[in-house]
């Protein structure tokens, strides 16, 4: 009867952490578009702004849909390439080492081109403080 009651337990035990690895992994897959804040900070005499600095990641052939942003913000892409359609134009493609300034509330769409290379890019933002810093394009 123990060495039942230890079989069970210990089958509990390992399906409950194999379960939550097997989510961990699941969800890291799914994860198409990664942003990681660096700095966010009120910045001194320059009332009602937030800095805003962050590493964006995309997966190959991922969009983010159209969407601005309360604030200037300039991305600097560090691998990859990024087709950015902005202001109603055709879609531009800047790849690595190039400099994207969007203009506060242009509405703009960033796709990632590529079928195999992540994208990234680090972004310094200026943004009106208090406000989302993303707001889906109606």
């Amino acid at each position: 009867m123990k060495r039942t009651m230890w079989v069970v337990a210990a089958a509990l035990g390992i399906g409950i952490v194999v379960g939550f690895a097997a989510d961990r992994l699941l969800s890291a897959q799914q994860e198409k578009i990664r942003r990681t804040s660096l700095l966010q900070k009120e910045l001194e005499g320059i009332p009602g702004k937030v800095a805003d600095v962050f590493l964006i990641e995309t997966a190959p052939d991922t969009a983010t849909g159209k969407h601005s942003h309360p604030g200037n913000e300039i991305a600097y892409i560090l691998e990859g390439a990024a087709s950015i359609e902005a202001g109603g134009n055709k879609p531009i493609t800047q790849r690595r080492g190039a400099v994207v300034h969007l203009a506060p509330n242009e509405v703009h769409d960033v796709k990632n081109p590529s079928k195999t290379e992540a994208m990234k890019a680090i972004v310094f933002a200026l943004y009106d403080k208090g406000k989302p810093t993303v707001v889906p394009a109606k």
